[in-house]
């Protein structure tokens, strides 16, 4: 029953009887690419989808190095990668690091993985602003209502279910559409998340801050590596270098929160003294003008601050994206996350409307995304491990030994998957000994890479890297191949797992 004097908040969420609202099947909040994959993955099934954008393409967006599971997966699946291969991006084989035990600069290459054929054996470095805009424009091609400089206010909703929106168009005039779905993508500032319930759950591991901006060049490191992203460590935290023209390179720097004062004083003084006082990026930089084309010629700064929901979705929304979830970018997972989030809740929404139980679709849809999620999340608690730097602040409070216990908790809470029934995690204390063993893995993996014969990757030799990459490989062979090299198996018992084309889920049997 309706209080009779709600309060604002409760009043955007309840059903509005307008007759003059639009019908949807699907309406998507953000048009970034988790919520232009998702819009893109629904429509190829026939469904009606609106998609409201608040800004207007192109716009600047961070996140601008790639995984090759969005390359050759989830572009190859909405018909997209040819579009992306032919606008000229950056080729990146993998990512250099100056990372670790050893002060030699490492590789971590795409190629010798055995599961990845060398012509996919790359990713891009891309300007978001172009990227985002191809796959904004594939989700219209594909029958996406899209429409820009649209503003999301509110949901409609009652105690059963979401049916819908409330935004104001371009002109200022307040708009209401229903679907059966609304997908919430639009970052994480999003004003709607709340409603799918739960709260976000924020690391105290990865509480740092970023700052950073461009320059008009920079050296290149030697080829065939000069398109990889550079990450190296110093005493005050990691620096990323990632060269996404010839005249173009992106350079920020991960502190802690230490730094905030100086930061917030003066980002740019901060910036450049932080770059000095890494060798390895200061010495590519040399003589290097900081960039002063439109919208490179900023230095931002963002809190960098790894977190996700408790509750991904309700009956009628779902979150995707940043809205749900962001890890520490030193893997460039980002887009790779938002992406396959993307998916799995397009896969969910296509089954559901076909007729399979809506709670067994979602039910899937938020074990293997936090499945997804918390691998990424303990392999970078793991691989921060590995920096061996004894004066530094930043790196012992980093160190697996010191992560609080109740950091520990929620780790348990997130990768226990409250959605999959995973009964194997038993405490912080499991958790912390987990967390060791990767680090000492994953240390032992790059240890062994300066004996490679070359025909061989250690790195992917480790139990705990393949890990973390065999869903991104999946997806690789089901955009390329149409299908996985093996039969998939469910993440739990009784799950689900995709069709051939990855835009449904199909009863596994097993």
């Amino acid at each position: 029953m309706t209080s009779p004097n709600p309060t604002p908040a409760a009043r955007a969420a309840e059903p509005n009887p307008r007759q003059d609202a639009e019908d949807f099947d699907v309406i998507v909040v953000g048009g970034g690419p988790a919520g232009a994959t998702v819009a893109a993955a629904v429509a190829l099934r026939g469904h009606r989808v609106l998609l409201l954008e608040r800004q207007t393409f192109p716009r600047y967006q961070i996140g601008e190095s790639l995984l090759p599971s969005t390359v050759h997966g989830v572009c190859r699946i909405l018909g997209v990668a040819d579009e992306v291969a032919a606008a000229g991006f950056q080729r990146k084989r993998g990512g250099t690091f100056r990372w670790g035990r050893s002060r030699d600069a490492w590789h971590f290459d795409f190629a010798l993985s055995p599961r990845l054929a060398d012509p996919t054996s790359f990713a891009f470095q891309v300007e978001r602003s172009k990227f985002d805009a191809i796959l904004l424009r594939n989700a219209r091609r594909v029958g996406v209502d899209v429409r820009e400089g649209c503003r999301v206010g509110g949901v409609v909703a009652d105690d059963e279910r979401v049916h819908g929106v409330r935004w104001t168009d371009p002109g200022g005039d307040s708009r209401e559409a229903r679907a059966r779905y609304v997908v919430d993508a639009s970052g994480n500032g999003s004003r709607i998340h709340t409603h799918v319930g739960g709260g976000r759950t924020y690391s105290d591991f990865f509480r740092n801050i970023a700052v950073f901006g461009y320059f008009a060049g920079g050296k290149r490191l030697p080829s065939p590596d000069d398109g990889n992203i550079f990450c190296a460590a110093f005493e005050e935290g990691w620096l990323w270098y990632i060269p996404l023209r010839d005249d173009l390179t992106s350079v920020g720097a991960v502190v802690s929160r230490s730094n905030a004062t100086a930061i917030q004083r003066d980002p740019a003084a901060t910036w450049r003294r932080l770059i000095d006082a890494c060798p390895e990026v200061k010495g590519l930089l040399s003589g290097v003008p900081q960039a002063t084309e439109t919208p490179y010629d900023q230095v931002r700064v963002r809190r960098d601050w790894s977190y996700w929901k408790s509750t991904l979705w309700r009956p009628g929304m779902v979150l995707i994206g940043d809205a749900a979830c962001f890890v520490d970018p030193v893997l460039s997972s980002g887009v790779h996350l938002a992406t396959y989030g993307a998916l799995l809740a397009a896969r969910s929404i296509n089954s559901s409307i076909a007729g399979l139980d809506e709670t067994r679709c979602f039910d899937e849809f938020e074990a293997r995304y936090r499945h997804e999620y918390g691998l990424f999340y303990s392999f970078v608690i793991s691989f921060y491990d590995t920096q061996q730097d004894e004066r530094s602040y930043f790196w012992k409070a980093r160190k697996v030994t010191d992560v609080g216990s109740t950091d520990l908790e929620a780790f348990v809470e997130l990768v226990g998957g409250l959605a999959s029934g995973d009964t194997s995690i038993t405490g912080p204390g499991w958790a912390s000994e987990q967390l060791e063993a990767f680090s000492a893995d994953i240390d032992a993996a790059v240890g062994r890479l300066a004996d490679s014969d070359g025909l061989r990757n250690p790195l992917f030799e480790s139990p705990t890297v393949r890990r973390v990459f065999q869903e991104g490989t999946v997806l690789q062979e089901r955009g390329i191949f149409g299908c996985p090299l093996e039969d998939e198996e469910p993440v739990r018992p009784g799950g689900l797992v995709a069709s051939e084309d990855g835009l449904e889920w199909i009863d596994s049997g097993r």
